[in-house]
């Protein structure tokens, strides 16, 4: 898990190293970590988090082990498979 903020102090440099880890396929999901929840990385509700509650993942698998959960927004079937296993 990286987090968004140790990407670099200022918003330029932030963005150029994650640009940098999306040119190498470094990252494919996003997630809040105040939430715990996770998705894709052009999911609008993703869009509006604040950048310390911001983490990326290399890997679905990563995420789930981390105990995050499917977003209801972008990833609305594993969001349906996620809530019908918690009763």
């Amino acid at each position: 898990m990286i987090k968004h903020a140790d990407l670099g102090g200022y918003p330029f440099q932030r963005s150029r190293n994650l640009k940098l880890l999306l040119d190498k396929n470094e990252i494919v999901l996003a997630g809040n970590s105040k939430l715990k929840i996770y998705g894709t990385l052009n999911c609008s509700s993703g869009k509006r988090m604040k950048v310390q509650n911001r983490v990326f993942f290399s890997a679905l698998s990563e995420a789930v082990e981390l105990d995050y959960r499917p977003c209801g927004n972008c990833l609305q079937e594993e969001y349906k498979y996620w809530k019908a296993s918690q009763t």
